[in-house]
């Protein structure tokens, strides 16, 4: 299968392209920060909005994964510019692009995410509301196939995002793990190789196209729960620091997660085990393979 990735540098889209390679013929676009060669893959540096980028290949993919949508026009400037379209368009959105405070397990036909959130928090779930709704369009006037994976909080080897890895230095290096003891947020994580499974699953599928689907594990996760398993997984001596959220601000300790129990937002997974057969790798198993993987970074630096 040729295969079109756009980004594939950082985190998902780089463990995407890691294993996709051993079996598939790709092609990354991206602004080459990084290397991509060494996986046997075929690297065109450009900025993704210049339609030269798009109007210069040669290739025919059957398919697009995309992995780096951030603003409107970001895939119309894709697929209107490319000379071949692909038979399917995957691209990789979010869970945050529901409307919130809407209570319980939120589905795939819940509602968007209507308002105009402060930060860039707001910005970034603007962005793929828009995006959501313009592939749809898109790829119904240009007659490929659509499908949106949606993951929740993503973890593992190479996250570049200062979540877990936050916690595992400080663990390796100085041997202390905060507990934030009056934390009341859950929020759902899914191992980042669970995800590559989920587009490795949609390629091509006809059943998954115009669908979207959650990715993540169903069991919501806490500071505490976290620390427990972090602690388990470690193997090394390390010591329990107690702190409340103020007290965390105040040290300057990072708190990734959402905190708060109104910040709690919670996605049913029951579509992506149904159609997709997901099994989902345990927080234990995940977050060991996480942890020795940042340990052998940590420790040498």
């Amino acid at each position: 299968m040729k295969i079109l990735v756009i980004g594939g540098s950082y985190f998902l889209g780089r463990v995407f392209v890691m294993q996709a390679a051993e079996q598939h013929e790709i092609t990354v676009v991206n602004r080459g920060t990084y290397s991509m060669e060494d996986f046997g893959v075929v690297q065109i540096r450009g900025d993704r909005r210049d339609p030269a980028v798009w109007q210069g290949l040669s290739g025919e993919y059957n398919v697009v994964v995309d992995f780096c949508a951030y603003e409107a026009g970001d895939i119309r400037g894709v697929l209107e510019n490319m000379p071949l379209k692909p038979l399917q368009y995957i691209a990789v959105s979010t869970v945050d692009v529901y409307r919130r405070g809407t209570g319980g397990y939120k589905a795939e036909d819940t509602p968007y995410e209507d308002r105009m959130l402060p930060g860039e928090a707001g910005t970034y779930i603007a962005g793929k509301v828009a995006l959501e709704k313009e592939l749809r369009q898109v790829c119904g006037k240009a007659g490929v196939n659509w499908t949106v994976l949606r993951p929740g909080i993503l973890y593992g080897p190479y996250n570049y995002a200062p979540r877990e890895s936050v916690y595992i230095q400080m663990m390796v290096q100085q041997r202390i793990l905060p507990r934030i003891t009056d934390a009341e947020g859950r929020f759902q994580m899914v191992y980042v190789k669970d995800a590559v499974v989920a587009i490795q699953k949609c390629l091509l599928n006809a059943q998954t196209y115009g669908r979207a689907y959650n990715i993540c594990a169903r069991e919501p996760v806490t500071y505490g729960s976290l620390a427990d398993v972090l602690l388990k997984v470690c193997g090394d001596a390390v010591e329990e620091l107690p702190m409340t959220v103020d007290q965390a601000v105040k040290q300057g300790v990072s708190l990734p997660f959402a905190v708060g129990g109104q910040e709690t937002e919670l996605y049913d997974n029951t579509r992506s085990l149904q159609e997709l057969g997901m099994v989902y790798t345990s927080l234990e198993e995940g977050m060991g393979k996480t942890y020795r993987a940042f340990r052998n970074v940590f420790a040498g630096s």
